[in-house]
């Protein structure tokens, strides 16, 4: 299969020259590299470094939640990182941040491609039950401005040959012709950035965040078994999010865990 590469030069020029992606300080495209949230990570220790964009054609080490290994061929997703410093937050609703990025991706892949993606609880993007994209967020410093470093890794042209596991699908195989992964770029940090000014914008209340989430989220209102840290397991309809992100299963608030619907979305 023939794979484009990213157009490296109008994503770096994008953030002078695309309309709303000014948010953003740098967009960086890389060959390979082990993992964009691994290298993000690191470089926050520069107090200076902020709303950087890495993207890697490649990745041979992508994770997921629990270091669980996201690969696939090259050219064939996007995997994608993004490192902000998020001001004058409170820590309890950090856990917002990866549902903003959910709800980037779904308007983006909804709005450039027509394909019906969902979200599920807390970091899968679903098109007809299989994953399309995953994200991963993790907070690379502390203090009055904590630094966090968001993922997501989008299969874009995978067969079902590549598929990493049989529950996973790709843009292409959800009917998408030659899907443009430059364009798919743009759209989501455009998403991204109009998201995330307006959620600071209104000194980081969640009320129209928890809105938009309740209203992409395949998991709310479906019948869930959740396997937490430790091992216990318990089931039951998934009725909301909370102020903190957390999943609300019965009368319990679920903060991580496996979640698995027992029935289908549609």
């Amino acid at each position: 299969m023939d794979r484009s590469p990213l157009d490296a030069d109008l994503l770096a020029r994008s953030v002078t020259e695309v309309p709303g992606l000014a948010f953003f300080s740098a967009v960086e495209v890389v060959e390979s590299t082990g993992s964009t949230n691994a290298d993000l990570v690191a470089r926050a220790a520069d107090s200076s470094a902020d709303r950087v964009v890495l993207i890697a054609e490649t990745q041979e080490r992508g994770r997921g939640r629990h270091d669980r290994q996201w690969v696939s061929p090259p050219r064939a997703q996007l995997a994608m990182s993004v490192l902000t410093r998020v001001r004058g937050i409170a820590p309890e609703i950090l856990g917002w941040l990866p549902l903003l990025t959910g709800i980037a991706v779904v308007d983006a892949v909804r709005g450039l491609t027509g394909v019906k993606a969902v979200l599920k609880w807390p970091n899968d993007v679903l098109v007809d039950g299989r994953k399309l994209a995953g994200i991963l967020a993790e907070i690379a410093s502390t203090g009055t401005d904590p630094a966090v470093v968001v993922g997501v890794g989008l299969n874009v042209s995978l067969t079902e040959a590549e598929l990493p596991v049989p529950h996973a699908t790709s843009l292409v195989l959800s009917g998408v012709d030659n899907p443009n992964r430059t364009a798919l770029v743009l759209a989501i940090l455009r998403e991204f950035a109009h998201r995330f000014t307006t959620w600071e914008a209104s000194g980081w209340d969640i009320a129209d965040l928890s809105a938009a989430y309740r209203e992409r989220c395949s998991t709310i209102g479906t019948e869930v078994r959740a396997e937490l840290p430790g091992g216990e397991v318990i089931t039951g309809r998934a009725t909301g999010v909370d102020g903190t992100g957390r999943l609300l299963i019965g009368d319990r608030s679920v903060s991580a865990g496996d979640v698995t619907h027992l029935r289908a979305e549609y």
